[in-house]
């Protein structure tokens, strides 16, 4: 496919796929969007508006999902700890039985140390024989001390450990709150704000979205990046975007990771995890630990990070085009890869 085509398709999957991901809009109408009586400003400020909302709404559950990775490790290492402890409790216990015999056998011999036991032999044989048990002996028993100490010191690490799991733990539990707090906030401030709109309005409001995903759209497939990108999928890849199709129509839903809804990061974490390479959960991770790749040598499977505080994610499915999971009150949809502004790209599987 020649490289103008390839555009144009491009462009014309964003352009169909905006429309049927938009709620309220009449595919078959070739009927113009009637007027509103509010002016077009006016619904261009709330449009910007709700973007401001739901994208920080977006980096709440980007810090909620990271709170959340957080105390599930702390809890998994709490849980490895306390074995630990119960472990190295018994094994305590067996020592200080061990330690407990020793003491015993002294007393029946005497409560003479083996050491003023063989200075009292006249028989040289046994001195000879006594002085090598003597030996082995004090061996023993500084190697039974030093596991003693060891395993006491071990134990105390342990504590040491869990306490200081225990309080990241609650930490974390009140990140958690706090973003949760900060998402319902930042959601039921766009569903006010959409909520005094008339059905107009709102029809208005979603063709100001599709003409704005239009046109960023258009302005990076302008700048010819398409000619560049010429990259195939891997294996892995392959798999990954299968997942991440399979997904359209499903709703998106903060702190997400399917099967039946998925935020943006739970989607992308969830197709590359179907396709054998476990990732990050949250965008702003899967920005920072993952390989990083330039535009022009994306393929599809890539994920594409969006915004300057990588606040969210798509997958990359070729032509231009990419499957994410958009904002509360969308479905899992396809849309341009240029729709949004494009921080950079992460490859999983390099």
């Amino acid at each position: 496919m020649g490289a103008a085509k390839r555009r144009l398709l491009a462009t014309a999957v964003a352009c169909v796929v905006a429309v049927l991901a938009v709620p309220g809009v009449a595919f078959a109408s070739p009927e113009p969007t009637p007027s509103v009586s509010a002016p077009g400003k006016d619904l261009e400020a709330v449009r910007e508006q709700l973007d401001g909302l739901y994208h920080d709404a977006a980096v709440a559950t980007d810090s909620y999902n990271a709170a959340e990775e957080r105390a599930r490790k702390q809890s998994a290492a709490i849980v490895d700890l306390a074995k630990k402890i119960v472990e190295g409790q018994k094994k305590l216990d067996e020592l200080k039985k061990r330690a407990g015999a020793a003491a015993a056998a002294q007393y029946r011999s005497g409560g003479l140390p083996d050491e003023a036991q063989l200075l009292l032999s006249d028989n040289p044989q046994q001195f000879l024989d006594g002085a090598g048990r003597v030996l082995q002996g004090e061996r023993a028993a500084k190697g039974l001390i030093g596991e003693l100490t060891r395993t006491q010191e071990d134990l105390q690490q342990y504590a040491t450990d869990a306490s200081a799991q225990w309080q990241k733990l609650e930490a974390d539990r009140k990140a958690k709150e706090s973003a949760r707090k900060q998402i319902k906030k930042q959601i039921a401030a766009a569903e006010k704000l959409e909520s005094r709109l008339e059905e107009k309005e709102k029809e208005r409001l979603a063709e100001l979205e599709r003409e704005a995903a239009y046109k960023a759209q258009s302005a990076w497939l302008g700048t010819g990046v398409l000619d560049e990108i010429k990259g195939s999928a891997s294996e892995a890849g392959k798999k990954a975007v299968a997942f991440a199709t399979q997904q359209i129509g499903k709703p998106y839903e903060w702190g997400a990771e399917g099967p039946k809804s998925y935020d943006c990061s739970g989607l992308t974490s969830q197709a590359w995890l179907d396709a054998g390479h476990p990732i990050p959960r949250t965008s702003q991770e899967q920005w920072k630990q993952l390989k990083h790749v330039d535009i022009k040598d994306m393929r599809p499977g890539d994920l594409i990070i969006y915004f300057d505080d990588a606040s969210h994610v798509a997958l990359y499915i070729g032509d231009g085009t990419i499957v994410h999971a958009p904002r509360p009150g969308r479905t899992v949809t396809i849309a341009g890869a240029g729709s949004m502004p494009i921080l950079g790209v992460v490859r999983p599987d390099a």
